[in-house]
């Protein structure tokens, strides 16, 4: 029974954990109470999150500030990374001076965004209810490391069941969702 717990605890930790979707910032994607499977062995791998994966993760500083606990975490989509410039015009989002096309959007942003570079060790993370989300537009840059996974399977519910990340290959390689 003590390995069966000590395998079980080890598994949630490095490989894959069970999450559920508390609020609407990742409508139409994710709905309230859908529940996901993160993919944390690809950080643990070095496998850095790519343009278009949805990632959970720890709050920045800035949140814990506010009063979010560090040990919660939040889930949004990375829309760019280290070195990305980044803007809202029009409400339309502009990865690298080039518009950008995102499916999962359900409207146009209400707001306009000065044109960022993502530093380095940073990535850029939106809601894909761009509108109703606390995400990078507010508070900035997110840093790499506060990645705790990738949204790999939707389990819940079932009508909804379905794979929201492409599984990389060992050692990495180019993922996207």
């Amino acid at each position: 029974m003590a390995l069966v717990l000590v395998l079980t605890l080890a598994l949630r930790h490095w490989v894959m954990e069970p999450r559920w979707i508390p609020s609407g910032s990742m409508v139409p994607t994710l709905q309230v109470r859908d529940y996901l499977l993160v993919d944390k062995l690809s950080a643990h791998l070095g496998c850095g999150p790519q343009r278009g994966d949805v990632v959970v993760f720890q709050p920045p500083d800035m949140l814990v500030a506010k009063g979010y606990s560090p040990s919660q975490v939040l889930i949004k989509r990375v829309v760019a990374l280290a070195g990305d410039r980044v803007a809202v015009h029009g409400g339309q989002l502009e990865l690298n001076g080039q518009a950008l096309s995102e499916p999962w959007t359900a409207e146009p942003m209400a707001y306009e965004q000065s044109e960022v570079q993502v530093p380095p060790h940073q990535l850029w993370v939106l809601g894909d209810n761009r509108n109703n989300s606390l995400d990078s537009h507010v508070w900035g840059p997110l840093p790499q490391n506060h990645v705790v996974g990738r949204a790999l399977i939707r389990y819940w519910p079932p009508q909804r069941w379905g794979q929201l990340a492409e599984v990389p290959p060992i050692g990495c390689g180019d993922h996207h969702s």
